[in-house]
């Protein structure tokens, strides 16, 4: 296996770049893919930066430059679903571009000439994915996160979902949105803006991906309180200790 690792943000990745044993730098496409080993896995660890156009390049250069095998983003997201709270962790079964719309040449939300509109993940991979999230949320949580810090973010028994994770270019910010898209897509759990876009370039490319994300917000009118505060203390720690477990389960 050669990982490649996708965050849109640096605080996403916090700690795994130090982590990497024998790191070497290499630039590319105005970004720095850091390659090593993240716990005897041989890695490639890159941030997308935000949108589908972004993570779509870096997943595709991951792929024909840097040979990656697998793909794992991982990072935050919104809630598309009120039994979905801050804290807990969804792991997409499959993703969809919930801004992409070609009718009526085309079916909502179908990408054209592939027939999908809902691009299914690796399921291996996902099934490891989750069970590296939930030994982190039944083990390791509550020494990864201070008890002040669960208070300041109501983090209490956060549980893992697996489901619809829905993509697109646009900050989702107000509960009438977030509303208009779960009568669209009842199915939907998670609300992001890079996903869908490397489980369109993984599928087109024959690569097995996977998509964890850890939930900041609610996706209403205020998802952008904290949110960057949420990132750096809580979802880092998430991201690191997934990735982490993920790692030594794959070395199993």
């Amino acid at each position: 296996m050669r990982l490649g690792v996708i965050s849109a943000l640096a605080e996403e990745q916090q700690g795994l770049i130090e982590a990497m044993q024998s790191p070497y730098k290499l630039v590319h496409g105005m970004r720095e893919y850091m390659a090593g080993q993240l716990w005897e896995i041989d890695a490639v660890c890159v941030l997308s930066r935000i949108g589908k156009v972004a993570a779509a390049m870096t997943a595709a250069i991951l792929v024909e430059k840097f040979e990656v095998t697998h793909i794992v983003f991982t990072g935050v997201a919104g809630s598309g679903d009120a039994g979905v709270q801050v804290g807990d962790i969804v792991v997409a079964e499959t993703l969809i571009q919930h801004d992409f719309d070609a009718s009526p040449l085309f079916p909502r939300f179908e990408v054209p000439l592939t027939g999908m509109s809902q691009f299914p993940s690796d399921l291996a991979l996902s099934d490891r994915l989750a069970a590296a999230a939930q030994l982190f949320l039944r083990v390791q949580f509550d020494d990864a996160l201070q008890e002040a810090e669960k208070k300041e973010f109501g983090l209490q028994g956060p549980r893992l979902h697996r489901g619809l994770i829905a993509s697109g270019d646009q900050f989702i910010g107000k509960r009438a949105q977030v509303l208009q898209l779960k009568e669209a897509l009842p199915p939907l759990l998670a609300l992001e803006m890079e996903g869908a876009a490397v489980a369109q370039v993984c599928f087109e490319l024959g690569i097995p991906f996977g998509v964890i994300r850890t939930i900041s917000d609610n996706a209403n009118e205020d998802a952008a309180v904290d949110f960057m505060r949420f990132v750096t203390t809580v979802a880092s720690r998430y991201a690191f200790n997934v990735i982490k477990n993920f790692c030594h389960l794959s070395m199993a």
